[in-house]
Order: structure tokens, then sequence, then C-alpha cells
């Protein structure tokens, strides 16, 4: 059927239904994200036939000292009176530390949980805190049909979740800078519908040389707010600044908030970080890994405008080994260490000892 939305729009749609706290159908199974539930859904999944879990991530479930039996993610059954409050409760760690004991927590050990861990890439996708609230149907595609619900096929998503998303230009235009007068900015918008990313060019690089070239996931709060909580904003202007300096240059703003989990989910790490807990004791405690990043789209967006080759402004070595993998050469590891200050001075640390950064 010419105007049926093919399975990249699909996937689309069901980011948006999660995000708005609308169920999806994947496979046969009914998710939803239990950031989004409501007290009414809730209602409706206890009063179908079946037993509901809460699928939770194994990173999530360590904390609570819940079994992840399936490996990279626990199926936490959900209690007869499980209340909105109660899968809010194990789903964020907000309160962890005011009232420790969620359990018990009784974890499910037969079937196959592969659809589950499909549900639980489907609400990371969306940016949402990585539980759902998970039923099996007895007949998925008429239920989806009969209450309006998107349908996916859980086996397709599956792949298509891991796969990068093709990213086309769609503009660039002269942008005069502080850095360098000789500045433009290129737009790049992926084919999943999710964010845009850009690429700043500085002076006319020549393809056939590596270009000085910087990796930079997005920070609203360092980019914009000067947040002296990490070094982001610092290494932001410093790599512009030797780009102006050096006449020519590439910057990757990449729209990966906090490493990738998005900036709610981020404020939610910097709350916890509150309480005591380092980066990356945050990252895990509400569910996700260390970093979620995907550098795979800066590779993408060199070779499309044609580099093959880089001087990486970079202190991560998972950087320069993701651009080898992606077939783009990196010539030189270019140090920058810039951005200390006495709040930031354990962030730093952790990064050097949990996630390699040289510094």
């Amino acid at each position: 059927m010419p105007f049926y939305p093919d399975l990249t729009e699909m996937l689309a749609r069901a980011r948006a239904d999660l995000r708005m706290g609308v169920p999806v159908v994947l496979g046969n199974l009914m998710v939803l994200a239990a950031e989004t539930l409501t007290a009414a859904r809730l209602a409706d999944v206890m009063a179908l036939d079946g037993d509901a879990v809460l699928a939770i991530t194994a990173r999530r479930a360590q904390t609570l000292k819940a079994r992840a039996y399936d490996g990279t993610l626990a199926r936490i059954m959900l209690p007869a009176d499980a209340t909105l409050a109660w899968v809010h409760s194990v789903a964020d760690p907000a309160d962890d530390l005011r009232a420790p004991m969620k359990g018990p927590l009784a974890a499910v050990r037969e079937g196959s949980a592969t659809d589950h861990a499909t549900a639980l890439n489907l609400v990371k996708a969306a940016r949402l805190l990585p539980a759902a609230v998970v039923l099996e149907l007895p007949d998925a595609p008429a239920f989806a049909v009969k209450h309006g619900l998107t349908y996916i096929d859980a086996e397709s998503a599956a792949t298509h979740l891991l796969t990068n998303s093709p990213l086309h230009s769609v503009i660039h235009a002269r942008l005069p800078m502080e850095a360098s007068e000789a500045g433009r900015l290129h737009v790049f918008r992926p084919e999943n519908g999710g964010e845009e990313h850009y690429a700043i060019e500085i002076g006319r690089p020549d393809r056939s040389k590596p270009v000085l070239c910087r990796l930079h996931s997005a920070c609203f709060t360092g980019d914009l707010l000067g947040s002296l909580k990490c070094d982001c904003g610092p290494q932001f202007r410093a790599a512009l600044a030797r780009m102006g300096q050096e006449g020519h240059g590439v910057l990757l703003y990449l729209n990966q908030e906090g490493r990738g989990i998005g900036l709610a989910n981020k404020m939610r790490a910097y709350s916890l970080q509150d309480q005591g807990f380092d980066t990356v004791e945050a990252n895990h405690r509400l569910g996700f890994e260390d970093d979620e990043r995907d550098f795979r789209l800066g590779a993408d967006i060199l070779k499309t405008m044609g580099f093959s080759a880089v001087r990486l402004l970079t202190n991560n070595p998972r950087k320069v080994d993701m651009m080898t993998q992606c077939d783009v050469r990196v010539a030189e590891r270019v140090t920058l260490a810039v951005g200390e200050n006495p709040h930031n001075t354990d962030y730093l640390a952790t990064k050097a000892a949990k996630s390699g950064h040289l510094l």
C-alpha cells in the first residue's frame, strides 16, 4: 500500500506514543513506558488477563538487589495490588535513599525475554527512563487494531533499533562566528525522525588531508549555561578557537545530551550526584550504561562531507576507536585539557578512572 508507513516511520510513531503515555504493541507484547504511565492505564492493564511485568535493565536491577535472570534485564512481577507509585519507585531511583526497601521483588525466570529487551531499547530511544510495563497478549495484532494502537513486528524492530539511521544533509550556509568569520553551519537529519545533528566547518579544509576535528556531544548546561559541573563548555569553545587559529577544522555537534540519555535523564543523574553518587554510579542507578552515545554518527557526517582522515581533538580513546572502526583514519589525537575547576574535579577524576579518558 503506497501510503502505509514503513518500519522506520512506525518506530518514530511508537516513540511518540510512549512519550505521550500511549501503549504500543511489539510482537505479542503490549508495552507502556513506566515514566509516562498513568494510574488509569495501569488499572486497565491489571484488569486484563495475564501477568504483567515491569521490565528494567540489569543495571537498575542490581541497584534494587533484584535478580536479572535475563542477562541484560529483569522482568519484575507486578503485585496484584501494584500502584502507580510502586511502579515509579522501582523505575525511578529518585527516592532510593529515602525508601531503599522496594521489595521483595520477584523476577520471572521462564520464557524468552528477547522482545522485552527490544521494548527497553525502544523506551530508551524515546529518551525515557529505561523501564516498561509489559503484558503478553493472546492475539496482539487484533488487540492493536481494536484499540487503535501502533503495532510493530518485534524481530524487525530489534534489528532496526540497533542500526544507525542514515543521515542526510538538509542545508548549509555561511555563519561568521567569534572563533572565525569563515564559518559554515551544516544541518544533517536522520531518516528515523530523531534529533538533527550539526557540523560547524571553519574555513575550507582540504579533503585530501587529515582535518582538525572534534566530536562534541550537546551539553545544554555546559555549552549554553556555563555549568561548572562538567568541562563541556570550555572544551567546545577551546576546540572552535583552535580551529579558528589554524584557519580550518570541523566541529561535529551531536545531539546526544547527557552521554546519550537526554536532558531530563541527565538532570535525574545530577540529582543523584547531589546525593553522593559519581557520574557512572548515577547512570547505573537510572538503568543506563556508563555511556549511551553512538559516535558512528560523527563518522557518517565526516564521510558525507568528504573527509576520510582526522586530527581528533579528544581525551576519549573510545572516540578514536570508533572512528577507526568506521573507516575514518585518526592521524593524530590532539589533547584538549581545559575547564577544570573546584566543582568538577571529582567528575573529571571519574572520567579518567572509570571511562578511560586521558586527562
